[in-house]
């Protein structure tokens, strides 16, 4: 039905539309994404006993988990033209299902070179999943409720982390010998395969469109599909629909620059907190057994948790966005390398905490910014260049980071580095911010103005 046939509906009405649509979506996608990330960065913890079996040091470790984002950077683009021309369903399955078959593979490594080659493997099996959700998103959502949605989705990030690590530490220190597997590999095994379950789940539960959707209604579906087209005409009249045109808009390479920062911030403090905690005990003469640190390490990432949802949903209220992204991002720039300077494990954990809030309240409306100027092809080829830019930083900040540990013997140094880093790129996002349009600022909610069906059962 077309949109200029359609009369307004009650926001009340609109706002349950996408309710619906999100307690259908949202959820699944998020556990998707907790496996994906859990299934990325469970390396930090296996590195605990891992490196002692496979004899790695800390830079070998820190190519290990660096190297999953090499096979990561050259896949990204493709991967997610072609989930826009295959659809959602079917590539995201696939992605699922390959990336957990390899990454139940890498319990069974025996050697640094096997390791390597499994992390490079499992990045290529990973390459699109997670631009592909965003891009999935912007097909689901309108704008004025995006963030907010973007929020709900990405608090899978830190929740990864948050029970990704007791949930490790407890697998590594009491099911050790199950199998007759050191413990770091049964991690792997265990880990792995809920994602191929869920990807084969994905095939029959994800739908690639609006107009696809057997759960809504008729004029459920009539209105969510006249409104997200209206919202891609909009776009395009005023932005980008080729990939041509996006590869040359100098705002996705700021963009891509920006996520670069943040995603620094984020590996360095995935891959390298738990060897931070370990290294209480020589910097603070503590002792904790695997889990007890595993618990540690959660905390930041449980905080930061909830500063993701409360700040997505703010930018969403406001319509404010640059200052939304550059302003935790400045507090994780500043926080990052002062963490090593406190004088108690408490301390050190408190500051260490502001930076987990800082990274992760930035990401939800981030990724909001690209689809102000994308859409169709140049929507897949746009983000994936800017998340790939962003899997860069995973290269760069586990294998820094872990040569300069091994090359100082503190974290002190590899921390200034993130801040540095995180800096510049929450300056270079103000420098550039006026660049990317203006959003409405209302509260975020679907209008009476949105198009709607005649009726809507």
């Amino acid at each position: 039905m077309d949109s200029e046939n359609l009369r307004p509906l009650p926001g009340a009405v609109q706002a349950r539309i996408v309710r619906k649509v999100a307690l259908r979506l949202i959820p699944f996608l998020a556990v998707a994404y907790l496996l994906n990330y859990l299934d990325r960065t469970n390396i930090a913890f296996a590195n605990l006993t891992m490196s002692k079996d496979l004899g790695l040091s800390e830079t070998a470790y820190g190519l290990a988990s660096g190297l999953f984002f090499v096979g990561y950077v050259f896949f990204e683009v493709p991967s997610n033209l072609a989930l826009h021309r295959f659809g959602a369903r079917r590539w995201i399955a696939r992605i699922m299902v390959t990336w957990g078959l390899v990454a139940i593979g890498i319990a069974f490594v025996n050697s640094p070179t096997t390791l390597y080659i499994g992390r490079i493997l499992l990045g290529v099996a990973e390459a699109g999943f997670f631009p592909g959700v965003m891009l999935y998103l912007t097909w689901w959502f309108p704008r004025t409720v995006r963030v907010r949605l973007i929020g709900l989705f990405m608090i899978a990030l830190p929740v990864s982390s948050a029970l990704g690590a007791p949930l490790s530490g407890a697998i590594i220190e009491y099911l050790h010998g199950f199998f007759g597997l050191a413990g770091w590999r049964v991690m792997f095994l265990i880990e792995g395969v809920p994602t191929v379950a869920l990807g084969i789940a994905a095939w029959f539960y994800l739908t690639d469109y609006p107009r696809q959707a057997q759960w809504l209604a008729p004029g459920e579906r009539e209105w969510l599909h006249a409104t997200m087209a209206a919202e891609q005409r909009d776009t395009a009249e005023s932005g980008h629909t080729s990939v041509r045109q996006s590869l040359w808009d100098a705002r996705v390479w700021v963009l891509g620059f920006v996520y670069f920062g943040l995603g620094y911030g984020l590996f360095a403090l995935s891959f390298f907190l738990p060897t931070i905690v370990a290294g209480f005990a020589e910097s603070f003469h503590t002792e904790f057994s695997t889990f007890q640190s595993a618990l540690i390490v959660a905390i930041p990432f449980a905080i930061g948790a909830i500063a993701l949802v409360i700040w997505s949903r703010h930018s969403d209220r406001t319509g404010e966005r640059i200052w939304h992204v550059a302003l935790p991002t400045l507090l994780a720039a500043i926080t990052v390398p002062v963490a090593m300077y406190m004088r108690s494990p408490a301390g050190a954990m408190a500051i260490i905490s502001l930076t987990a809030i800082g990274i992760y309240a930035a990401f939800p409306v981030f990724w909001y910014l690209p689809s102000t100027f994308l859409t169709g092809p140049a929507a897949a080829s746009g983000i994936a260049v800017v998340n790939t830019m962003g899997a860069a930083a995973g290269f760069a900040a586990p294998y820094l980071t872990g040569w300069l540990l091994d090359l100082t013997g503190t974290s002190k140094a590899g921390l200034w580095v993130v801040g540095v880093v995180m800096f510049a790129s929450a300056i270079v996002l103000l420098a550039f911010g006026r660049r990317f349009h203006a959003q409405p600022t209302a509260e975020a909610r679907p209008t009476e103005a949105s198009p709607t069906p005649r009726t809507v059962p």
